[in-house]
């Protein structure tokens, strides 16, 4: 036993141990991450190894995941995309969730419960796990199947829907028991968050834009947290919920050019916080009701899938999803979700909800969470292995909105402008904090940050993409981001600017088929309107330039292969080939076809 030591010191560090262990172990059976966080959770707690007697000690922390999540949810709210979403987001979202509250609230009833009681339960299980959804359709690249998309527009509504929620809890409450409210309590939470809009819209973005030009990355990330962490005390301090408030600051930022930087600032922070979130989910089930009462969790479990899955179902029917494509659809969707606890959280004191009936409603999601990899693993062995076996996906058609372009300068504003004006508007990243703000003024839709990190090309959507092109003014950024996106973005077709010869077989050995180099288009009409003005023969210039391309072809390949096995050599072969192209145009002269500099 240690003698000494610094109880918080030990706390994190069992906790990074355990969750670093059981993710490792989920992943490693196909169960993801979340399913990993939640055995952690219930192995170091009461019902496992004990080794955290108090769950509730860091309760209050671990809901800072769910702070997080929201802010970034709020981040990718652009008002456009989410008029493009309009109707299977009202529609499919609406039908979920009132669908489900209506059955829950109808079983509730039939069996004598509380009509208030059964309304909460209704609200906390029509809600979905976001991050355990998600990661499968990514994983799976379902997001652009019209399955994949009904899911997403669910879960978007649903995530939404949690804000109304959050606000009706209070008027909840039960057991004979009123809350009294008076102008103080409407007065401060509005001007909290008429603050909150005010400083969002109009003071954050200049904060990070002078935070920015220090290119201190520190500052910038500490500012992101203090933003988040401070809006959402806030909020709390009113009696607000502190994830509202933090929604709220991430839809403000959703159209700012920092928005991928500021995301990829929080990520790290809500993954841990998230997972310890989740941790702490298994370290307050209390299984002593399951032990207790087996057939009536297990019921309840079944009556939740049954329930969900039905509504699901119908949707899945009516939105004339594929047939192939219902069963994930319907598993993604099924089982509870973190906003669950949410909700249900301040009820265990009794305020709301019977401790009892809190116990019971949060073990079910807990193990309806648990048990959702296992069905979507289930899934996976049965039903894609089988239409892989029959049939051959074609490759996808790269779409608008899947380009993502690295760097807006001046080679990079005239590819942006043609890629724009033909329908395919690209995600641009440049690390300049004025060019991103003047490139945004005439409609570029641009973000500020340096495209060679991995978390902020994460950020951006690279997963999702199909074409990365590079146009950075740094020759060694430029190789270092073509090298990461080789590496972690795979599926990305990436199109380089080659800074010169050297730098253009560089991408070459990084496996990049498609450059160019920065100077050669330029340089080649240059000559050629040089050569057609001292030669005074327009046509002989252009004869001599389509020759002169057709022999750069070749020694590009040449020098290439010198590159590659005899670097030493270059020198020699290029002034051999040189000569070549001399003697060719000589050639050609003497043939009658293009008359001779003397008769300048």
């Amino acid at each position: 036993m240690i003698a000494h030591g610094n109880p918080l010191l030990l706390q994190a560090a069992l906790f990074f141990a355990a969750a670093v262990l059981a993710v490792m172990i989920s992943h490693r059976v196909g169960l993801g991450a979340i399913a990993g966080y939640l055995l952690a959770g219930i192995a170091i707690g009461p019902w496992g190894f004990a080794l955290v007697g108090d769950p509730a000690r860091i309760q209050a922390f671990a809901e800072l995941g769910v702070v997080f999540l929201l802010f970034v949810i709020g981040l990718e709210l652009e008002p456009k995309r989410l008029w493009s979403m309009r109707v299977p987001l009202v529609g499919m979202g609406t039908a979920q969730v009132l669908g489900t509250i209506a059955l829950v609230v109808a079983a509730g009833w039939a069996l004598g419960v509380d009509l208030r009681v059964a309304l909460l339960a209704g609200m906390a299980l029509s809600l979905s796990s976001t991050a355990l959804a998600l990661q499968p359709l990514i994983e799976r690249g379902a997001l652009a199947t019209q399955g994949g998309r009904a899911s997403f527009a669910i879960l978007l509504f649903q995530d939404l829907a949690l804000l109304p929620m959050l606000a009706l809890v209070p008027f909840l409450a039960v057991g004979g028991e009123r809350l009294g409210y008076g102008w103080r309590d409407f007065f401060y939470p509005g001007a909290v968050i008429a603050a909150t809009l005010v400083f969002g819209h109009y003071l954050a973005r200049p904060v990070f834009r002078h935070i920015a030009r220090t290119r201190l990355r520190e500052i910038f990330t500490a500012f992101a947290l203090f933003l988040v962490l401070g809006i959402a005390l806030g909020f709390e301090a009113v009696g607000l919920s502190m994830g509202l408030g933090a929604f709220l600051a991430g839809v403000l930022l959703a159209e700012s050019e920092y928005r991928h930087e500021i995301e990829a600032a929080v990520e790290p922070f809500k993954g841990l916080l998230l997972g310890l979130f989740f941790m702490s989910v298994g370290l307050s089930a209390d299984f002593a009701v399951l032990r207790e009462q087996p057939l009536l969790i297990v019921g309840l479990l079944l009556a939740l899938y049954a329930l969900k899955s039905a509504v699901l179902a119908l949707i899945a029917w009516q939105a004339k999803i594929p047939l192939a494509e219902r069963p994930l659809f319907v598993l993604l969707l099924a089982q509870g979700g973190e906003f669950a606890f949410v909700l249900l959280g301040p009820a265990a004191g009794g305020r709301i909800l019977p401790k009892e009936v809190s116990d019971v409603l949060i073990l079910v999601v807990a193990l309806s969470m648990l048990a959702s990899p296992l069905l979507l693993l289930l899934h996976g062995r049965l039903f894609e292995a089988r239409r892989a076996a029959k049939e051959k996906r074609a490759p996808d058609t790269p779409q608008a909105g899947k380009v993502i372009l690295a760097g807006l300068g001046r080679i990079g504003q005239v590819v942006a402008r043609l890629l724009d004006a033909s329908g395919y508007p690209p995600t641009v990243l440049d690390g300049d904090p004025d060019q991103v703000e003047q490139c945004r003024k005439v409609g570029f839709r641009v973000f500020y940050g340096d495209a060679t990190r991995l978390d902020l090309l994460h950020a951006a959507g690279a997963r999702s993409a199909a074409f990365l092109i590079v146009t950075l003014d740094d020759a060694n950024a430029t190789t270092r981001l073509a090298q990461i996106a080789r590496k972690h973005f795979p599926q990305l077709r990436v199109i380089a600017r080659a800074h010169d010869m050297r730098h253009m077989f560089e991408l070459r050995d990084l496996g990049i088929e498609i450059m160019e180099r920065e100077t050669w288009h330029s340089a080649l009409k240059l000559g050629e309107a040089a050569l057609a003005a001292i030669s005074g023969d327009a046509g002989r210039a252009a004869r001599a330039t389509r020759t002169f391309v057709e022999h750069d072809r070749d020694v590009v390949d040449q020098l290439y292969e010198v590159h590659r096995s005899t670097p030493d050599a270059r020198i020699s072969v290029s002034n051999r080939l040189r000569d070549q192209l001399g003697r060719i145009l000589k050639d050609k002269r003497k043939k009658g076809t293009d008359p001779g500099l003397s008769r300048v």
